[in-house]
Order: C-alpha cells, then structure tokens, then sequence
C-alpha cells in the first residue's frame, strides 16, 4: 500500500532479459533500509526487491518486471522511449508503514490505464497537464477527485468529455512537485501511468449492481 508522495527519483542503471525483464535502479537510499521482498512502487508500479546494494545515498536494488507489466505500462520494451530502458527516471516511493502520514490517498500500485499527455504549459507559477483516457477509464475520473499519475497522488482540476467517448483530465504540477518528480519534465505525446482512486472503482461497482 502507498499514498502517491514520491521519496526519491530513481534511474534505471541496466535492463537484462531474462525470462523476465531484471531491472536495476540506482537511488538516494541507504541499501542497509531496503529489504529483500519488500514493495517499492515505481512509477505507480508496485514491483518486489530482489537485490540490493551500494552505500547511503548511493544505492541501487533489482526488480523483476513480468511481460504483463511491460504490456501495461509505458510502451513496449522494444520502444527506445520504454519507460524499462536504461536512463530513464522512475518516481519511486517505499510501502506504508503503519503510523506513517497519509499525506496523498491510498495507492495500491496497479497500474489500471496508459494515458497520453495532450498539453503540457505554464499557468501562473505551476505547470498545467492534460492527459487523454480511453471511454473505459473515463467514468472514474472526476473534478476534485484523486488519480495517480506515474506514481504521484494528484487532483484533477477538469474533465472534459470528448465525442468519441475518451476524456481529457487535466492537473496542476506545483513547483515543488515538478522539482522532486518526474512530472517536471512531461511533455506532450509522453505517455503516463494512471491509476485510478480505489474509492472510484468501488463505486462504479456498487452503481453497476444496483442496475
């Protein structure tokens, strides 16, 4: 379980095909802090630590990302623009603790959709996003609502409907959250993991069984 407030920015150090894809990714932690077995979500992708080490502030730990992950999220791992090729940053936050703040909404780390960013520009003093949904995802997105994108808890401001049935949703990136995020650098045409607020989903199943 998390809650979408990002703790570090990691980047992918080396990608090796196995049978599935092993990832390492270099971080700030200190690798003595990180288990073997526990969840970090990477980019609003919850993904188990399989191996660790480095120093303090200098780390670096190994997941294992199934092919249905690689499917799910970013584009396929053939893409130069993957989000599982080396270089690329992923936002990544450690599991809850009990006791610890709720400062976001609660994340599960399930990736439900890929959204495409379809205006990024500077509103004042922080940075407007709009992210195109496919007529699946879009009943669960409401203004003032919760969503996560690439693993960080935000608000979406507006929704707008389209004709063909897909959905623009836009937010606000605040300087504070452009600078220890990856969501700084979103351009149009990037593409985004989404997950939807779990409150929602219950919701529109509940509304479904009532008829």
């Amino acid at each position: 379980m998390f809650t979408g407030i990002v703790t570090a920015i990691g980047t992918i150090s080396s990608v090796e095909q196995r049978r599935d894809l092993r990832v390492t990714i270099a971080c700030p932690y200190d690798p003595d802090s990180i288990d073997i077995g526990a969840s970090i979500a990477c980019s609003g992708v919850c993904l188990t630590v399989v191996d660790r080490g480095g120093e303090p502030g200098d780390a670096w730990f190994a997941v294992d990302v199934s092919q249905e992950t690689v499917s799910k999220t970013g584009d396929d791992a053939s893409n130069a623009r993957s989000m599982w090729s080396e270089g690329h940053k992923l936002n990544l936050e450690r599991a809850l603790k009990l006791g610890d703040e709720l400062g976001g909404h609660i994340v599960t780390g399930h990736v439900d959709a890929v959204g495409q960013v379809v205006l990024a520009r500077e509103e004042g003093g922080s940075r407007k996003i709009a992210i195109r949904i496919g007529r699946d995802l879009a009943p669960f997105v409401a203004p003032k609502g919760s969503i996560t994108i690439d693993g960080v808890s935000l608000t979406v401001n507006d929704v707008r409907d389209r004709n063909d049935g897909t959905c623009d949703f836009a937010v606000n990136i605040i300087p504070h959250t452009g600078e220890v995020t990856t969501l700084g650098d979103l351009t149009e045409g990037d593409r985004v993991n989404l997950e939807i607020d779990v409150l929602a989903r219950y919701l529109k199943r509940m509304q479904a069984l009532a008829g």
